[in-house]
């Protein structure tokens, strides 16, 4: 028998796709909408989400025989908020200047609904290894989306990637500028999230009908 049962596959693979917590779920959006100007932002968030949701949801999964159901919430809010500030303390210890350019944002890991949803949802009433498996499948799955989104707003938005001219030099009209290409302004301004993850939703109910919602 394999480290991953069937059941246990769908637990990371579902997020990716027909489960995703932003397309379909339609959870997080604040921060694919704040952080996705850039790709390097974009990659660090997805991240620190996978280790604040996986390791937070095999605390609350052990914990969860234990916890008064009347302070569940301040528990789930207390094991968030400490995962939280140990990114955010290694963050400023070895990447300095992006948590810099993170700023607030890495603090509001805390109210990402899709951790306190997924404690609530999963954590409480499975054992830790399958609440580990579900923390970070949807947290994988919220990291692919945004890493998605900042890929294409820094390209067409800046014209690099990394912050690493890949188009050219506009200043020098190298590269696709040399061809009259210009850098669309509009996809580092955060409404141009809003609208790469409506595409995104878009595709993905194109190809599979069964998620487009009835009136």
């Amino acid at each position: 028998m394999g480290l991953l049962s069937k059941k246990d596959t769908k637990l990371i693979l579902d997020p990716l796709t027909d489960d995703n917590p932003i397309t379909i779920q339609v959870l997080g959006i604040c921060s694919a909408l704040a952080i996705t100007a850039q790709l390097k932002p974009s990659i660090v968030m997805a991240v620190s989400v996978i280790f604040v949701l996986g390791i937070g949801n095999v605390v609350i999964s052990l914990l969860r025989n234990v916890i008064p159901s009347k302070i569940r919430i301040i528990v789930q809010l207390i094991v968030v908020a400490t995962l939280v500030i140990i990114v955010d303390q290694v963050l400023k210890a070895f990447a300095y200047t992006l948590s810099k350019e993170l700023s607030v944002f890495i603090g509001l890991i805390i109210t990402n609904c899709i951790i306190m949803g997924r404690f609530e949802a999963f954590a409480l009433g499975n054992k830790p290894w399958r609440s580990f498996l579900d923390g970070v499948g949807n947290a994988l799955g919220y990291g692919v989306i945004l890493i998605i989104v900042g890929f294409f707003r820094e390209l067409l938005g800046s014209g690099t990637l990394f912050g690493f001219k890949v188009l050219g030099d506009p200043i020098t009209k190298t590269g696709l500028y040399e061809f009259g290409y210009e850098n669309n302004g509009f996809m580092v301004l955060p409404p141009m999230a809003l609208i790469v993850v409506g595409i995104i939703i878009w595709v993905q109910r194109s190809r599979n009908p069964a998620l487009i919602e009835e009136n």
